[in-house]
């Protein structure tokens, strides 16, 4: 049964609401093909201002002939003027095509689907591991301001964020000595078998992991306590209490809930760097996702892979900043009254 507010709302306002509606998500998805637009320029245009000749990078130290190092450049297409290969890289794009890399001789779609799942897990993990964690200290720290545990979650957290991420991963990989391996996914010598690769995974991801997830949890156990802060000393808060209700349910149910916007929208920005991997972590532990698959890239630099692999990780970027504001839509009445 409806309300009797909703009863007697009348139908132009809903009307209203669900033009606002389609126009705010309309207006969300052209921003974001805009930006997706840009990116595949800025990609395009970025990479070749790298300093370094992809053919003479990839015949250095072997007998090489001017006549052959010609040969590679129209093979490779750079022999064509600029606008001309931005052309055939946009037309790719349309059929669904991010070019041949020039160091694997492989489709950059292929190598960009075989690394993605290693990423997935790495990253994807340790995103999940720092958000609980953050959330927890963040909330706690917030709740008892000032104390010695915000004092010292608050001080640690900022000392690793400060950190760098190799230093952090080279420290890690001294303290703990062999008791996890330093790089790769996989040991050859284990079984193809589900429960023996699945713990000598589990054993390869512990250490990256775990530098992973040191550095990023800070973002989110600062904003959260940030935001929490901003509601402590809230009216509804004081009503809450005067109702009767304890300590752990007011912050449970009123002050958490209403501190978690902030939160959400950094978690979403962060979901789309997912994808994009954690380029050091990757490098220093040899991890195959993507952020080696780039590394790698850039040594050359193969620019078709270069090319792939950013507007990917940009577009994945700008997908989850686009679900980030359609959520924010959903759980701010201020935004949907705007």
């Amino acid at each position: 049964m409806l309300a009797p507010a909703e009863q007697l709302e009348p139908a132009g306002k809903t009307g209203r609401k669900s033009t606002g509606t389609l126009r705010y998500v309309l207006g969300k998805l052209g921003g974001a093909l805009i930006s997706v637009l840009f990116v595949i320029v800025l990609g395009f245009l970025l990479f070749r201002v790298i300093p370094g000749d992809p053919v003479q990078t990839m015949t250095r130290g072997r007998p090489v002939g001017a006549e052959q190092l010609a040969q590679l450049r129209v093979e490779f297409g750079l022999d064509r003027p600029l606008w001309m290969q931005f052309l055939d890289y946009f037309g790719g794009l349309f059929q669904g095509e991010l070019g041949v890399s020039y160091t694997y001789r492989r489709p950059v779609g292929e190598l960009i689907l075989d690394r993605l799942g290693p990423t997935l897990l790495l990253v994807g993990t340790g995103t999940l591991i720092a958000v609980l964690i953050g959330l927890w200290l963040g909330v706690r720290s917030a709740w008892k301001h000032g104390s010695r545990f915000d004092k010292l979650a608050t001080g640690s957290a900022l000392t690793l964020w400060s950190a760098h991420t190799a230093w952090l991963g080279l420290i890690l990989m001294m303290a703990t000595g062999r008791l996890f391996p330093s790089g790769g996914m996989e040991d050859p010598s284990v079984p193809n078998e589900f429960f023996p690769k699945l713990l000598d995974i589990a054993h390869h991801l512990a250490l990256p992991c775990l530098t992973f997830v040191a550095v990023v949890f800070a973002q989110y156990q600062l904003v959260m306590r940030s935001a929490l802060l901003e509601e402590t000393g809230a009216d509804y808060l004081t009503t809450a209490r005067a109702k009767g209700l304890t300590d752990d349910e007011v912050r449970r149910r009123h002050a958490v809930p209403n501190a978690m916007l902030p939160t959400i929208t950094l978690i979403f920005l962060r979901l789309g760097l997912v994808v994009q991997g954690a380029v050091t972590v990757e490098t220093v532990f040899t991890w195959p996702g993507l952020g080696l698959l780039l590394y790698e890239g850039l040594s050359v630099p193969d620019l078709p892979l270069l090319q792939g692999v950013f507007t990917v990780l940009a577009g994945s970027v700008v997908a989850m900043n686009v679900v980030a504001d359609l959520l924010y839509r959903v759980f701010d009445p201020r935004v949907r009254a705007a």
